[in-house]
Protein backbone atom coordinates (compact mmCIF):
# COMPACT_ATOMS: atom_id res chain seq x y z
CA UNK A 1 0.00 0.00 0.00
CA UNK A 2 2.69 2.24 0.87
CA UNK A 3 4.38 1.65 -2.48
CA UNK A 4 1.09 2.77 -4.51
CA UNK A 5 0.58 6.17 -1.76
CA UNK A 6 3.85 6.93 -3.07
CA UNK A 7 3.30 5.97 -6.94
CA UNK A 8 -0.19 8.30 -6.37
CA UNK A 9 1.70 11.34 -4.82
CA UNK A 10 4.31 11.81 -7.49
CA UNK A 11 1.49 11.40 -10.20
CA UNK A 12 0.11 14.10 -8.28
CA UNK A 13 2.97 16.18 -8.00
CA UNK A 14 4.04 15.39 -12.02
CA UNK A 15 0.26 16.61 -12.53
CA UNK A 16 0.45 19.75 -10.87
CA UNK A 17 3.92 20.28 -12.36
CA UNK A 18 2.12 20.23 -15.80
CA UNK A 19 -1.29 22.16 -14.66
CA UNK A 20 1.65 25.12 -13.36
CA UNK A 21 3.61 24.65 -17.00
CA UNK A 22 -0.43 24.68 -19.08
CA UNK A 23 -0.64 28.36 -17.16
CA UNK A 24 2.54 30.07 -17.89
CA UNK A 25 2.18 28.69 -21.40
CA UNK A 26 -1.31 30.13 -21.78
CA UNK A 27 -0.64 33.15 -19.96
CA UNK A 28 2.96 33.78 -21.90
CA UNK A 29 1.09 33.54 -24.99
CA UNK A 30 -2.12 36.00 -24.27
CA UNK A 31 1.00 38.06 -23.21
CA UNK A 32 2.55 37.55 -26.37
CA UNK A 33 -0.77 38.47 -28.43
CA UNK A 34 -1.28 41.12 -26.75
CA UNK A 35 1.84 42.64 -27.14
CA UNK A 36 1.89 41.86 -30.86
CA UNK A 37 -1.67 44.39 -30.87
CA UNK A 38 -0.07 46.72 -28.57
CA UNK A 39 4.04 47.21 -28.96
CA UNK A 40 4.13 50.07 -26.92
CA UNK A 41 2.86 48.02 -23.96
CA UNK A 42 6.64 48.06 -22.01
CA UNK A 43 7.92 51.59 -23.51
CA UNK A 44 7.80 52.69 -19.89
CA UNK A 45 9.46 56.26 -21.23
CA UNK A 46 6.75 56.85 -24.06
CA UNK A 47 5.31 60.45 -23.39
CA UNK A 48 1.57 60.36 -25.11
CA UNK A 49 1.49 62.95 -27.48
CA UNK A 50 -1.88 64.11 -28.82
CA UNK A 51 -2.28 64.61 -32.45
CA UNK A 52 -3.80 67.47 -33.98
CA UNK A 53 -5.51 67.65 -37.23
CA UNK A 54 -4.99 70.43 -39.43
CA UNK A 55 -6.65 71.42 -42.14
CA UNK A 56 -4.04 72.37 -45.37
CA UNK A 57 -4.81 75.19 -47.18
CA UNK A 58 -5.92 74.26 -50.92
CA UNK A 59 -3.07 76.06 -52.55
CA UNK A 60 -4.23 74.71 -56.62
CA UNK A 61 -4.89 77.78 -57.52
CA UNK A 62 -2.03 79.72 -55.91
CA UNK A 63 0.11 82.24 -57.61
CA UNK A 64 3.99 82.55 -56.97
CA UNK A 65 6.09 84.99 -59.13
CA UNK A 66 3.93 85.17 -61.67
CA UNK A 67 3.50 81.60 -62.29
CA UNK A 68 0.59 79.19 -61.58
CA UNK A 69 2.25 77.40 -58.63
CA UNK A 70 0.42 73.84 -59.64
CA UNK A 71 0.98 73.75 -63.33
CA UNK A 72 3.61 76.40 -63.79
CA UNK A 73 1.84 77.98 -66.66
CA UNK A 74 2.04 81.82 -66.99
CA UNK A 75 0.05 84.50 -64.73
CA UNK A 76 -2.19 86.41 -67.42
CA UNK A 77 -5.45 86.82 -68.86
CA UNK A 78 -7.32 83.48 -69.50
CA UNK A 79 -4.71 81.11 -67.32
CA UNK A 80 -7.67 79.36 -65.67
CA UNK A 81 -9.70 79.02 -68.57
CA UNK A 82 -6.56 77.03 -69.56
CA UNK A 83 -5.92 75.18 -66.73
CA UNK A 84 -9.86 73.99 -66.61
CA UNK A 85 -9.95 73.04 -70.18
CA UNK A 86 -6.09 71.89 -71.12
CA UNK A 87 -5.08 69.94 -67.88
CA UNK A 88 -7.73 67.74 -67.49
CA UNK A 89 -6.32 65.75 -69.82
CA UNK A 90 -2.48 66.01 -70.00
CA UNK A 91 0.26 68.09 -67.98
CA UNK A 92 0.75 71.76 -68.50
CA UNK A 93 4.00 70.79 -69.82
CA UNK A 94 2.59 69.69 -72.68
CA UNK A 95 1.94 73.26 -73.60
CA UNK A 96 5.09 74.98 -72.31
CA UNK A 97 6.81 72.75 -74.64
CA UNK A 98 5.11 73.01 -77.66
CA UNK A 99 5.22 76.94 -78.64
CA UNK A 100 3.11 77.34 -81.64
CA UNK A 101 1.55 80.08 -83.74
CA UNK A 102 -2.81 81.27 -83.67
CA UNK A 103 -2.38 78.74 -86.56
CA UNK A 104 -1.28 75.36 -85.45
CA UNK A 105 -2.50 76.00 -81.79
CA UNK A 106 -6.29 76.15 -83.44
CA UNK A 107 -5.14 73.16 -85.86
CA UNK A 108 -4.17 71.21 -82.89
CA UNK A 109 -7.11 71.50 -80.71
CA UNK A 110 -8.67 70.95 -83.94
CA UNK A 111 -6.90 67.46 -84.17
CA UNK A 112 -7.74 66.77 -80.67
CA UNK A 113 -11.18 67.09 -80.76
CA UNK A 114 -11.30 64.67 -84.08
CA UNK A 115 -9.04 62.13 -82.63
CA UNK A 116 -8.89 62.57 -78.64
CA UNK A 117 -11.89 63.12 -78.05
CA UNK A 118 -11.74 66.77 -77.15
CA UNK A 119 -14.83 68.37 -76.14
CA UNK A 120 -16.01 71.73 -78.21
CA UNK A 121 -15.04 74.30 -76.25
CA UNK A 122 -17.03 77.14 -77.69
CA UNK A 123 -16.01 80.85 -76.80
CA UNK A 124 -13.33 79.62 -74.72
CA UNK A 125 -11.15 78.58 -77.98
CA UNK A 126 -10.74 82.02 -78.64
CA UNK A 127 -9.34 82.81 -74.84
CA UNK A 128 -7.04 79.83 -75.09
CA UNK A 129 -5.48 80.23 -78.58
CA UNK A 130 -5.22 83.84 -77.38
CA UNK A 131 -3.47 82.91 -73.74
CA UNK A 132 -1.22 80.30 -75.83
CA UNK A 133 -0.19 82.82 -78.55
CA UNK A 134 0.51 85.48 -76.47
CA UNK A 135 2.60 83.45 -74.09
CA UNK A 136 4.11 80.37 -75.69
CA UNK A 137 4.67 81.95 -79.15
CA UNK A 138 7.31 79.93 -81.11
CA UNK A 139 11.13 80.94 -80.27
CA UNK A 140 12.76 82.69 -82.96
CA UNK A 141 15.85 80.47 -82.29
CA UNK A 142 16.52 76.71 -82.64
CA UNK A 143 17.46 74.26 -80.53
CA UNK A 144 21.04 75.53 -79.33
CA UNK A 145 23.07 78.64 -80.66
CA UNK A 146 25.44 78.06 -83.61
CA UNK A 147 29.10 77.45 -82.56
CA UNK A 148 31.42 80.66 -82.81
CA UNK A 149 34.88 81.17 -82.15
CA UNK A 150 36.20 77.39 -82.10
CA UNK A 151 39.51 76.25 -83.69
CA UNK A 152 39.62 73.68 -85.35
CA UNK A 153 42.13 71.15 -85.74
CA UNK A 154 43.15 68.67 -88.39
CA UNK A 155 42.86 65.43 -87.56
CA UNK A 156 45.63 62.61 -88.66
CA UNK A 157 45.60 59.12 -89.58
Amino acid sequence: MNEEKSFRDQVNTIYNLLMVLFTLFVLAGGGIIYYANNPNMLNFNNKSETLVNVPVEDDSDLIENGIHKRTGLIDAEGLMTVVNNCTNCHSAKLVTQNRMSEERWIATIKWMQETQNLWDLGKNQEIIVNYLVTNYPPKAKGRRMSLTNIEWYELED
